[in-house]
């Protein structure tokens, strides 16, 4: 059909006037000057597709073989269904392929009953199934997909088992990533559930959701509070803070009210056990109803919390962290402080990568639009005032030490070095990356009142709001090390 279409259409462009040189009675020379460009014309005509719309093979079978089950040699039934198809097309499926070419029975039946033990599979879930067997291709809606992907995993269909996997990666929202998350982890789609987590490292704090805070169980916080991936908005402060409001939803799922109340009402809801406990002399978390989410406040970084006053205060009113944790940590950053202000700590020397992703200050900043801008993250961060400005395209780093006053003391050590990670990222609607830069590790060297540019930007990739988040270590892992085996033996 291809070769007449192509004759029918060169003999048409050949059959069109030619315009005022009558050439047509002329064998083609070059006296004609049309000729070439006739030739011309008509190869472009001849190699120009055209787009006809035709009934395809494909539509024809799942139409004719699968919706109205013509020739169909097996009856399948399940969940109150059945459904007319045809041996040589299961087949595609390893677990019909498994079942007709041994030596089971049911083999040569021609009609089989399917026990379906998931719950997550439905009879339309199977409809979708059983329809891909007869077709090129499958429109998957991401509501439908953990269900289909469930029937795929069952019948052992690899094309339709990708397929689904490729859509969840592409519909992951603050809606779908929970059950995302889950499916992936009980069908084994190890790549959704990497890109589930990324997600919600991403928007757990830049996009908060109180729908969200319902969903996320107790393991998948405690990953996410574990990450130095993490993308955190201010300081570890707002972490601790996420979390409780976490764990109210998590004791009072009833709670229906807005994001902008959450916090107000989790303080609330907080304080009114806290009488009873202090009584008893212990936190929240070390009552029963508090217990099960020990694991995901293990984490925090309370080092970084309990360097600012106002959050101390805080910390310390809420009564949920364990005295005996925050003991331990007072006497760490004292021994710290002493080292940095009498050992002439002067900061980290070279890349501790595992260091960095366990023990450095998370911090962040949302940029709403371009401009410039100058800040601070607050803590008393061992004389270091770092100043952070983004002006022009560019992000500077200045250790502050004279020009501008800071509310903590400033050290006078002429070099202070300091390991940080910065990276930046912008969203679309949905919380996914649009735009992602970081430094990787890094160390920094600063004298006093120094600048050093730490990224310069491209505009073109540059989107807003811009988030901005860094990990910092402002003093000699190896030094903490050391102060730590310190403090654990009474014998030093």
């Amino acid at each position: 059909m291809g070769s007449l279409g192509s004759k029918l259409l060169g003999q048409k462009a050949i059959e069109q006037p030619l315009g005022s040189c009558d050439c047509r009675k002329r064998k083609r020379s070059l006296e004609c000057p049309c000729d070439s460009e006739t030739d011309e014309e008509t190869e472009n005509l001849l190699n120009t597709p055209r787009r006809k719309k035709l009934k395809s093979t494909s539509k024809y079978i799942y139409q004719t073989l699968f919706l109205n089950g013509e020739n169909s040699d097996i009856k399948i039934c399940a969940l109150d269904q059945e459904w007319s198809l045809h041996k040589i097309y299961l087949c595609q499926s390893g677990y019909f392929s498994s079942m007709f070419c041994g030596s089971w029975k049911e083999s040569s039946m021609n009609v089989i009953e399917l026990e379906i033990p998931d719950r997550n599979i439905d009879a339309e879930a199977l409809q979708v199934a059983f329809g891909s067997l007869y077709r090129d291709e499958v429109l998957l809606k991401p509501s439908r997909v953990i269900s289909i992907l469930a029937a795929a995993c069952m019948l052992q269909l690899d094309g339709l088992i990708q397929q689904c996997g490729e859509t969840m990666k592409e519909t992951i929202s603050v809606q779908t990533v929970c059950g995302y998350s889950a499916a992936a982890s009980i069908y084994g789609l190890d790549n959704v559930k990497k890109k589930c987590l990324e997600w919600l490292l991403n928007n757990l704090m830049t996009h908060q959701s109180v729908d969200l805070f319902k969903e996320l169980g107790i393991n998948m916080m405690r990953q996410l509070i574990s990450s130095h991936d993490l993308l955190v908005m201010q300081v570890e402060m707002d972490v601790y803070t996420t979390l409780k409001k976490w764990m109210f939803l998590q004791l009072v799922p009833s709670w229906n009210g807005s994001l902008k109340h959450l916090l107000t009402e989790a303080d609330t809801w907080f304080s009114k056990r806290r009488k009873e406990l202090e009584e008893r002399g212990i936190g929240f978390l070390e009552c029963e109803q508090g217990c099960p989410f020990v694991p995901v406040f293990r984490p925090l970084r309370l080092q970084y919390i309990i360097s600012d006053l106002a959050s101390a205060r805080i910390i310390e009113r809420d009564a949920i962290i364990p005295t005996e944790w925050l003991s331990s940590i007072y006497k760490q950053q004292w021994f710290t402080m002493l080292r940095a202000e009498q050992d002439n700590d002067t900061g980290p020397l070279e890349i501790n990568k595992d260091e960095l992703e366990s023990n450095s200050m998370r911090c962040g900043r949302k940029l709403s639009k371009d401009g410039d801008y100058c800040w601070r993250w607050t803590g008393f961060n061992f004389g270091f005032d770092l100043l952070v400005t983004y002006t022009n395209r560019y992000i500077i780093f200045k250790r502050n030490t004279l020009n501008q006053p800071c509310s903590g003391s400033v050290s006078l050590q002429p070099t202070r070095n300091i390991a940080f990670r910065l990276r930046l990222a912008s969203f679309d609607s949905n919380g996914k990356v649009i735009c992602n830069r970081t430094s990787g590790y890094q160390i920094l060297s600063l004298e006093k009142d120094q600048e050093q540019v730490v990224m310069n930007l491209d505009s073109r990739l540059l989107l807003f709001p811009l988030y901005i988040c860094c990990n910092f270590l402002y003093t000699s892992p190896e030094k903490r090390m050391e102060g730590e085996g310190l403090m654990d033996n009474p014998e030093n």
